[in-house]
């Protein structure tokens, strides 16, 4: 009798393996903004509550998630946005450092122990591969962050779509003036990345360039500077970021329930009149 149920056991657990490390057809995760600095009361805890309920694959987030800049505060500053994420535990988090998060070296010491990652990591999901990059401590990206991003780059050609992310939009001056001219963009093109995303400035920005995306998330709980008008790409709220196969496609979902795509945004606030 045991030898009857062996095979059938056998293969059983091969196809529960092959169940467990199935390559999703679709999925969507939800991109974030900045909570900090001067962080709205409330406002990031709204913006959870309201991602949470998208069931998506994991979070990502673009930096700023203390308000740091304070050796002596930043342990407790963690402990307090850990607190506030305790229910949303099970769907994995992928948080980029911003310059609210790492200053010091002991705040970047910090950063590892509470968001489990090191300042610059990647990772793959489905057909996706997202490279973490660290610019918290300069406005530009310093040649170590390069060289990880080429050498992570070459190691992952072969997925389909491919996703830079860092805190700082280094790149901002560079996609602004449809100036292709710099290494961040050579690189993009070399190895086909498609979409490269930022946040610090609290505003939704959007260009292409090239066949590249750049994008800025708007806020997620950092103070709203300028006109602070929606129409101008001030607002509080997260995008929600659906990958099927090589296709991608964004949903910008504000608090008070209005929703665009990526095309309705460009450099200088709403692209269309679409609602």
């Amino acid at each position: 009798m045991r030898r009857f149920w062996a095979p059938i056991l056998f293969v059983a657990a091969v196809l529960a393996l092959l169940a467990q490390n199935a390559v999703p057809p679709a999925f969507h995760f939800v991109l974030l903004g900045d909570r900090t600095g001067e962080a709205q009361p409330g406002v990031w805890e709204q913006v959870w509550k309201q991602a949470a309920a998208e069931k998506p694959a994991f979070f990502l987030g673009v930096g700023d998630t203390i308000q740091g800049l304070d050796d002596a505060a930043a342990e407790s500053q963690w402990r307090e946005a850990k607190r506030t994420l305790a229910p949303y535990a099970r769907i994995r988090i992928y948080l980029a450092p911003g310059n609210h998060d790492i200053w010091s070296p002991a705040s970047e010491k910090l950063f590892q122990k509470y968001t489990g990652h090191p300042p610059r990591y990647s990772f793959d999901f489905g057909t996706a591969h997202f490279t973490v990059l660290d610019n918290s401590r300069t406005d530009e990206l310093a040649a170590g962050e390069m060289a990880f991003l080429e050498a992570d780059l070459e190691r992952h050609q072969s997925q389909p779509v491919k996703f830079i992310v860092s805190h700082r939009p280094s790149w901002l001056v560079y996609a602004a003036l449809a100036n292709p001219n710099f290494d961040l963009h050579r690189l993009a093109r070399k190895y086909g990345v498609q979409y490269v995303i930022a946040g610090h400035v609290h505003q939704i920005l959007h260009v292409s360039l090239d066949g590249v995306t750049y994008f800025c998330a708007p806020s997620a709980g950092g103070h709203l500077r300028a006109s602070q008008k929606y129409e101008d790409g001030w607002f509080f709220g997260y995008t929600l970021v659906t990958v099927r196969g090589g296709a991608v496609s964004f949903e910008i979902k504000t608090l008070d329930g209005r929703i665009t795509s990526l095309d309705d945004w460009g450099l200088v606030g709403r692209a269309s009149a679409r609602q």
